[in-house]
């Protein structure tokens, strides 16, 4: 089946420099954990829910739910959430998943160890938590958009809500990182448009290059352009 949406099938352009990467990092993620999910899935501050579909066409899960909090951005007439909360407590019965997923949701949230302590409340013995979020991104969703984390951090959180094989990795290294920052610059920076145009045209096989040429990294000075993690109940 294809997916023609930039979330499952981003295209790079000039006209998509700006999130081209941040795009396709998010989605390897997915694709390489939907194999592992089963059951009734979570999507815990689902938004658009632009994974919906692929994932119920290419793992186990029988029940897809969305939940968001009861003031989420409409993005859509189209796409609502199945289940809205007041965002202290979720309205389901503990052991309730066997995952839950969020994507780009935890720097969103005020109170991140309330979060997490739901999340794990509602996740059944041996269910899965996967999530990915940003940390070199512009502020968005303002004035929601609460906070950017270290993986040091994020384990320390994790660990404090009990949930165990904590894995957590980078979703880009330093040529994606300058990629990135390059693509947003010159699509979303203070600069005249046909300035824009021009230097669109001049740095574009320069961002393509970084693309290719991106690493992996490991958590000592390094950059990083996000972060994507898995863990269990």
């Amino acid at each position: 089946m294809i997916y023609n949406n930039e979330f499952i099938a981003p295209v790079l352009t000039r006209k998509t420099m700006d999130r081209y990467f941040h795009r396709v990092a998010i989605y390897q993620v997915v694709e390489e954990i939907t194999p592992y999910l089963n059951g009734t899935l979570l999507d815990a501050g689902c938004g658009q829910m632009p994974y919906r579909s692929f994932i119920l066409n290419n793992s186990n899960v029988t029940d897809y739910v969305g939940l968001d909090i009861e003031t989420a951005i409409n993005y859509s007439d189209e796409v609502k959430p199945d289940v809205t909360w007041n965002g202290k407590v979720m309205p389901f019965d503990d052991n309730s998943f066997e995952c839950v997923m969020a994507t780009e949701v935890l720097e969103h949230v005020p109170d991140t160890i309330n979060y997490l302590n739901e999340v794990y409340r509602v996740l059944k013995p041996g269910g899965t938590f996967f999530f990915t979020t940003p940390f070199l991104w512009p502020l968005h969703e303002v004035p929601h958009d609460e906070y950017r984390f270290t993986p040091f951090a994020m384990k320390r959180l994790l660990l404090k809500a009990n949930f165990n094989n904590v894995e957590i990795q980078p979703l880009g290294g330093w040529h994606a990182s300058l990629a990135q920052m390059l693509g947003l610059w010159l699509k979303r920076g203070p600069i005249p448009s046909k300035k824009r145009k021009i230097l669109t045209i001049l740095f574009f096989p320069f961002y393509k290059y970084l693309i290719k040429k991106d690493r992996k990294v490991i958590y000592n000075s390094d950059m990083i352009t996000g972060l994507w993690g898995s863990v269990r109940k």
